[in-house]
C-alpha cells in the first residue's frame, strides 16, 4: 500500500472509532409550521441542538417543517405512533376526541401564565397517562393564549358573535359557538388563505404564530381580554410526541438523555420562551395595526357566558365516553391556581 492511503486509512480508522464522537442514532422530526415560525426556528432547533450536544453528537435530529415529509398535519400524531416519522410536534385538538382529558387546560378563563400552565399539565398527565401510554411523550405544552386577530373591530362581546372564525379545535370551537359565532376548524398554515379569501373574518391564535404567518398584514384589529393576570380568550395545548418503538430501542445512556430533555425538565423553558417568542408579533401587530382590549365588564361577560357553556359542554362530552369531567376541571384549576401562586413568587424551578 502506498504510505500516503496508509496514512489516509489511519486515519479514516481513527475517526470512526473516536469514542463518543460517532452518530448512532438519526431521527425525523416533523411538524406543520414553516421555518419561519418562532416555534421552529427557536423551539424546535434549540431543542435539537440541546440533545445533539448533550449525546456528544451519537443522536442526530433532522426536522422536516411545513409537512415536507408528506401527509396533513391531523396525521401527524399517527405518523409517530406508525413510525413512519420518529418524532413529532402537532396539537391534541387536531384529532378530536384521542386525548379528551388534556382538553380540560383549553377551556375558557383557565389560561395563565405558560409556565405555570406547563407544570400544571405535566401534573395532571402524570396523574393520568394513560391517553398518551403509545407515545414517548417529549411534552404536553400550551403556547401564551390566544388573540383574536380581526379585519373587523371588535370592542364589545356583542360584537364577537356573527362571524366567522378560524378554530385550531373542538374546544375553542364551542367557544366560538357560545358567542353566537361560525367557528371554522383548520391547520395553522391555512390561515392566511383563509384571512385573504374571506373564507374566515378573523382566526384565534397567539402572535407568535401571526407573526410567522404574517398576519399582521392581513389583518388590522388584534383583540385580547382587558382583565385577569394573564388576559387570553383560551390557550391550546401541543405536543411533541416520539415513537415509542424508537425511543425504547435506545441505548440506555441516551434514553436518559431524551428523559433530561422532556417532561418537567423543559416545562419552565417551554413556557419561557413561548412568552419571549410573542414579542415580535404583538410588536407587529401594534405598528401595523390596533390592539383592542376589551372593557374589564366585556371581559367580565365574556368570562361569565362562555366559561359556564364551554365546561358545561365539555363535561358531557367526556363523561359520555366515562371520564368524570367535574373531577377534571377542578383538578386542572386546583393545579394551575397552586402553580400559577408559584410563578408569581418565582419559585417554579
Amino acid at each position: 500500500m502506498c504510505p500516503m492511503y496508509k496514512i489516509i486509512y489511519v486515519i479514516a480508522l481513527f475517526v470512526v472509532a473516536a469514542p463518543g464522537s460517532a452518530q448512532e442514532v438519526r431521527l425525523k422530526l416533523h411538524h406543520m409550521l414553516p421555518p419561519i415560525t418562532p416555534g421552529h426556528s427557536v423551539m424546535l432547533t434549540s431543542w435539537v441542538k440541546k440533545v445533539e450536544t448533550e449525546s456528544d453528537g451519537r443522536i442526530a435530529i433532522d426536522i422536516y417543517p411545513s409537512m415536507h415529509l408528506g401527509g396533513q398535519a391531523p396525521a401527524l400524531i399517527d405518523q409517530a405512533r406508525e413510525g413512519i416519522v420518529d418524532i413529532v410536534w402537532t396539537l391534541p385538538g387536531y384529532t378530536p376526541g384521542r386525548f379528551p382529558s388534556v382538553e380540560v387546560f383549553e377551556l375558557p378563563s383557565l389560561a395563565s401564565h405558560p409556565i405555570a400552565m406547563n407544570f400544571a399539565i405535566q401534573d395532571f398527565i402524570d396523574n393520568h397517562p394513560q391517553e398518551f401510554d403509545r407515545y414517548k411523550l417529549i411534552s404536553v405544552f400550551v403556547h401564551a393564549g390566544n388573540v383574536i386577530h380581526s379585519s373587523v373591530p371588535i370592542r364589545t362581546t356583542g360584537e364577537l358573535a356573527d362571524l366567522k372564525y378560524r378554530i385550531p379545535g373542538r374546544v375553542a370551537g364551542w367557544m366560538i359557538e357560545s358567542w353566537g359565532a361560525t367557528p371554522i376548524g383548520s391547520t395553522v398554515q391555512k390561515i392566511p388563505e383563509m384571512l385573504s379569501k374571506g373564507i374566515v373574518d378573523a382566526a384565534l391564535i397567539p402572535y407568535e404564530a401571526s407573526f410567522g404567518l404574517k398576519v399582521h398584514d392581513l389583518v388590522d384589529y388584534h383583540i385580547v381580554m382587558g382583565i385577569g393576570s394573564w388576559p387570553r380568550f383560551n390557550t391550546q395545548t401541543l405536543m411533541v410526541a416520539m415513537n415509542r418503538d424508537v425511543y425504547d430501542g435506545l441505548p440506555s445512556d441516551l434514553k436518559s438523555i431524551i428523559d433530561a430533555n422532556s417532561g418537567r425538565n423543559i416545562a419552565k423553558w417551554l413556557g419561557e420562551i413561548w412568552v419571549e417568542m410573542e414579542r415580535a408579533g404583538e410588536n407587529a401587530a401594534i405598528a401595523s395595526g390596533e390592539v383592542i382590549y376589551l372593557k374589564n365588564s366585556e371581559s367580565e361577560l365574556f368570562r361569565q357566558n362562555s366559561q359556564v357553556q364551554v365546561s358545561n359542554r365539555w363535561i358531557s362530552v367526556v363523561e359520555a365516553i366515562g371520564i368524570d369531567g367535574r373531577a377534571l376541571l377542578q383538578e386542572a384549576r386546583d393545579l394551575i391556581d397552586y402553580y400559577s401562586r408559584q410563578q408569581i413568587a418565582g419559585t417554579l424551578e
